[in-house]
């Protein structure tokens, strides 16, 4: 029985679970191929970044020149919170190393907020995504149970075949799971070192 074929001779129940599945899959997927290349991009261009601008001969020639080198802007707001000095109100409160931590601590959490989207989708789908294929396996094979029942006839054949269709969808709910739970490891640890980089040199910043 092709796919197909499987999905049409199930209930409502069954077709909802396939499609639902299906969504995670096709949502994770898009998730991993664009965090992969969001992150190889953000790891090649915070570091050109930073090189520009510890080779800039003054700050307001480094500013300029992160624009070329920062097209995702990472590292740019590091470079703006060096212009604490002129906050006003309450911001202003506390002497410079104080304000150029909290707005150096801001750059970075909103950097953080960059690098960690979409995480938390890949999270959810290798968490829920087996659920969810376990739910079709219980009711394929109530319905399938339900159905030898009702023809007063038991054998192995009838009993196999239903069955075996009914766990297909345990299957499904594990291979959308795993990709998601292994991508969702594999980009942690690089946005954990990029996350590194960045805090390294807002530390630097700091002490500038």
């Amino acid at each position: 029985m092709d796919a197909l074929s499987f999905f049409m001779a199930g209930d409502a129940l069954a077709r909802v679970v396939a499609v639902v599945l299906l969504v995670m899959s096709v949502s994770s997927w898009i998730v991993i191929l664009w965090k992969s290349w969001l992150l190889n991009a953000a790891s090649r261009h915070s570091v050109r970044a930073i090189a520009a601008f510890w080779q800039s001969p003054s700050l307001d020639d480094a500013r300029q020149r992160l624009s070329a080198f920062d097209p995702q802007g990472l590292v740019t707001p590091f470079v703006a919170a060096l212009a604490a000095d002129e906050a006003i109100g309450l911001a202003a409160g506390g002497d410079r190393a104080q304000r150029r931590t909290r707005v150096l601590r801001d750059a970075l959490h909103q950097a953080s907020a960059q690098l960690q989207s979409g995480q938390v989708l890949l999270a959810s789908i290798g968490a829920i995504a087996p659920f969810v294929g376990l739910l079709g396996t219980v009711w394929g094979i109530h319905r399938a149970l339900v159905d030898i029942a009702g023809a007063g006839q038991i054998s192995i054949e009838r009993i196999a075949g239903p069955v075996g269709e009914a766990l297909v969808m345990t299957a499904a709910g594990l291979a959308v799971a795993i990709p998601a739970v292994l991508a969702y490891n594999l980009l942690g640890r690089r946005i954990v070192r990029i996350e590194a980089e960045l805090e390294g040199f807002a530390q630097d910043l700091r002490d500038l």
